[in-house]
């Protein structure tokens, strides 16, 4: 049976769900898919065929916690991320949190079938509730002393701000609940949350969920030794004039330009179809590469302190030689 697109579940920088339908129709109905900068899992959960095999990874535990975690038990993780928007609760999980961020990498890393559904919940709820890049990197002056949220100079810390209070709203579901209307809670759609999450669960039944560097899974045995293969790219953009606020003090660079020179040295592999998405003169590619440029969503990406923001129009996806030929004519 057929899947039907299922909305991301959290709000994420960079988010391609806009441009899925393109990336599905220059991949195809390919035997083998894999993603390897998972994310909020925009363009899987945008497939429009029949799953086969489908590998997905990501750096972060936390995101690859939640994917792994909602697979195995969304009833639990459902438990734990309802819950009204309250500040204080979004401080105090989220020191929570990141006092366990890395023993749990140490486990998504050391076994395959680990996850643990109470961070899931927990940090999906507070990716809702929070503005922008910051939640669980651990870059923020408060810290947790004697049970008591204080500032301090050591650094290591958490942000602290209030949580997304716009009138459009923010929550763990698409139809997201707000406090713009009345005092509205996090959860005024709360019942469908179970029936959501345990969607998503029956989604990613057979995916396989992996923790750590983008390269262990775009090796010969997981890619075109299953056969034909597509690939779908979305590593932090290297560019030097990137929003920090994005992705911080990453090595953005180093990672972008190591996935452009993967792939080109792919590309040629009639047993593999790969788009890399990036910005506009960011890489360069062999002229048999297909450019595309399309606009991104206004959302956390546009966000701007001062000025206009352009990024939006600087989006581009590379497709490989071996990619179906492009039908689709209007992008936004």
């Amino acid at each position: 049976m057929t899947p039907a697109p299922i909305a991301a579940p959290f709000p994420y920088f960079g988010g391609k769900s806009r441009i899925a339908p393109l990336v599905w129709e220059r991949i195809g109905d390919v035997p083998n898919y894999i993603e390897p900068f998972f994310g909020s899992g925009a363009c899987l959960l945008a497939r429009p065929h029949t799953p086969q095999i489908e590998t997905v990874n990501d750096k972060d535990g936390f995101v690859a916690n939640f994917w792994r975690a909602l697979q195995a038990d969304p009833e639990t993780v459902t438990h734990w991320a309802e819950n009204p928007v309250f500040e204080n609760d979004l401080h105090a999980r989220h020191i929570w949190l990141l006092g366990r961020k890395a023993d749990l990498v140490a486990r998504l890393e050391g076994d395959p079938d680990y996850f643990d559904a109470k961070i899931a919940g927990w940090w999906v709820w507070g990716m809702a509730c929070w503005i922008g890049s910051g939640w669980c990197e651990g870059n923020g002056p408060w810290v947790s002393e004697d049970g008591r949220l204080i500032k301090s100079d050591a650094g290591a810390g958490v942000k602290r701000q209030l949580p997304y209070l716009r009138s459009t709203g923010m929550g763990v579901i698409r139809k997201r609940p707000h406090l713009g209307d009345a005092g509205s809670g996090a959860n005024r759609q709360s019942d469908n949350l179970p029936d959501y999450f345990a969607g998503l669960a029956a989604r990613l039944r057979r995916v396989r969920v992996c923790s750590g560097d983008w390269s262990r899974v775009c090796g010969f045995t997981p890619t075109s030794k299953l056969g034909l293969t597509g690939v779908f790219l979305d590593p932090p953009y290297g560019v030097a004039d990137r929003d920090s606020r994005i992705y911080g003090n990453d090595d953005s660079l180093t990672v972008a330009a190591e996935v452009r020179e993967w792939a080109v040295g792919r590309g040629d592999d009639p047993l593999m179809r790969i788009a890399l998405c990036g910005y506009e003169g960011e890489h360069d590619f062999p002229p048999s590469w297909d450019c595309v440029a399309w606009k991104a969503h206004g959302g956390y990406g546009s966000q701007r302190t001062n000025g206009e923001n352009l990024n939006p129009n600087r989006e581009r996806v590379w497709f490989s030689p071996h990619c179906l030929p492009r039908t689709t004519l209007e992008l936004w």
